[in-house]
């Protein structure tokens, strides 16, 4: 923190802080920035600036997307669609924290990374078909939604819950118009979600890396001054985990 309004009570020069600005107007890709205080938490102590920028916005997402939208419970079989990108490598900790049973989908580059994040099982997507098989899940997080929606309700368990927090434009519109559709008949929720920024969550998923629970995981670094070149390789859609810009 480098300065403060007069009406600022929780924070004060100095401060060393983190926070999703996505619902203030943007505006991370800067030296400086300006943010109400409800949407900025202490930066957890064992973690670097760039380890804590590569957290708010998918750690929150996953947070919610499991905790609130999925109601994941001690004891769930889960399932992370996308678990080596950066919704998905926090998703994977994070049930892990519940007490669940974690199966992760990614390629075969990352098949090693995903397991040293915790997960019990990992499917390769280039060899298995996850929704071919007979395993059926409690919950299924779709950080990467690149399955029928339909098949996505036959890997569900009775009293199932889907979630999609990442896909396509084509894959996300059938979450939204066709999830509560489907959701009328048996017992299975088909679901959609997108994260609210928030103070509190924002707590929550600090205690979580203040505690070890959780760590970023960070593929690529690059200066402020090739912000570019860092969005041209996030838009190839192979980074495993976080893309960080630091600030010269």
């Amino acid at each position: 923190v480098e300065a403060i309004g007069p009406d600022v009570t929780q924070f004060k020069p100095g401060d060393e802080v983190f926070g999703d600005l996505s619902a203030c107007g943007f505006g991370g890709f800067a030296q400086y920035a300006t943010a109400p205080e409800r949407f900025l938490a202490i930066k957890p102590g064992n973690l670097t600036f760039e380890q804590a920028a590569a957290v708010p916005s998918a750690g929150m997402t996953a947070l919610q997307a499991l905790r609130d939208t999925g109601k994941i419970a001690s004891g769930m079989r889960v399932l992370i669609n996308g678990a080596s990108g950066g919704v998905g490598t926090f998703a994977v900790q994070i049930a892990k924290s519940f007490d669940t049973h974690v199966t992760a989908v990614c390629g075969s580059r990352k098949l090693a990374g995903v397991r040293a994040l915790g997960a019990d099982e990992v499917i390769d997507y280039t060899a298995e078909d996850f929704t071919q098989s007979d395993k059926r899940y409690d919950l299924i997080l779709a950080a990467n939604g690149n399955h029928p929606i339909t098949a996505y309700k036959r890997c569900l368990a009775p009293g199932g819950a889907y979630v999609m927090s990442g896909g396509s434009t084509k894959q996300m519109f059938r979450a939204l118009l066709l999830g509560p559709l489907m959701s009328l008949t048996g017992n299975k929720r088909m679901t959609s979600m997108l994260a609210k920024p928030n103070q509190v969550d924002l707590q929550c998923v600090g205690k979580l890396l203040s505690s070890g629970k959780i760590t970023p995981l960070i593929d690529r670094q690059y200066p402020l001054s090739q912000t570019p070149d860092a969005i041209r390789y996030l838009e190839e859609g192979h980074a495993a985990g976080k893309v960080v810009i630091s600030i010269e």
